[in-house]
């Protein structure tokens, strides 16, 4: 039996997943980080984020030390690491991840970019590997469920991605840990949503001390 596709993202209170974009190339690069631009978008970034770096099971996934949280903060990580047999992002998180992940990626799947860049699979230590999908949303699911089998599918992001694969009817279920952080502006994950098509029922509320997790079933309204 197939699984799920899912997403699973931070969200700020008043509904930002991210802070508004700032180009891509060399984001991470030595002479960037006295930008103000891109200094303002980090700590922003940091803070809607806060969440999850303390949780032991995120630190330990991507190398950062031992020790850490636990809790159902950290349960929730877990969990959502340990269903996912297959990932599917967008270009330009591939671009900017590619930047600041470890020569380990996160992910110890593999992971499907919707793209227009033709290359060659590209395999990292400790079992991702990253496949370029150039022919839309749909083949690159296609390949993340037969990749998946009998686990989930993530959407991993970014934000458009998110809304390309709401709007096509292709996503089962999300969650978002809703953090107590305002921005005023950013990247709205529902802007643009077919709210026509698309109704909510909800699964869970969690509260924790760092965040609330809210779970959504998904069907075509």
């Amino acid at each position: 039996m197939a699984g799920k596709v899912f997403f699973s993202v931070s969200m700020s209170l008043d509904g930002f997943i991210a802070p508004e974009s700032v180009p891509v190339e060399g984001f991470f690069a030595p002479e960037k980080q006295d930008d103000p631009q891109v200094q303002r978008w980090m700590a922003q970034w940091m803070e809607l984020q806060q969440w999850i770096f303390p949780q032991r099971f995120f630190r330990e996934n991507l190398k950062l030390g031992e020790g850490g949280e636990e809790g159902r903060d950290n349960d929730i990580v877990r969990e959502t690491f340990e269903r996912t047999g297959a990932s599917v992002m967008g270009k330009r998180m591939f671009d900017l991840g590619q930047q600041a992940w470890p020569e380990e990626a996160p992910f110890h799947t593999p992971v499907f970019v919707v793209t227009h860049e033709k290359r060659d699979p590209w395999e990292r230590p400790g079992g991702t590997t990253f496949h370029f999908v150039n022919d839309g949303i749909e083949p690159a699911l296609d390949q993340a469920r037969e990749a998946a089998g009998d686990r989930d599918v993530r959407i991993a992001g970014g934000g458009a991605t998110i809304l390309e694969y709401v709007n096509a009817g292709l996503i089962d279920e999300f969650s978002i840990a809703l953090s107590p952080v305002l921005f005023g502006s950013g990247i709205r994950l529902f802007e643009g949503v077919d709210a026509g098509r698309v109704a909510l029922e909800q699964v869970r509320a969690e509260p924790t001390q760092r965040v609330t997790h809210l779970t959504y079933t998904v069907h075509e309204r």
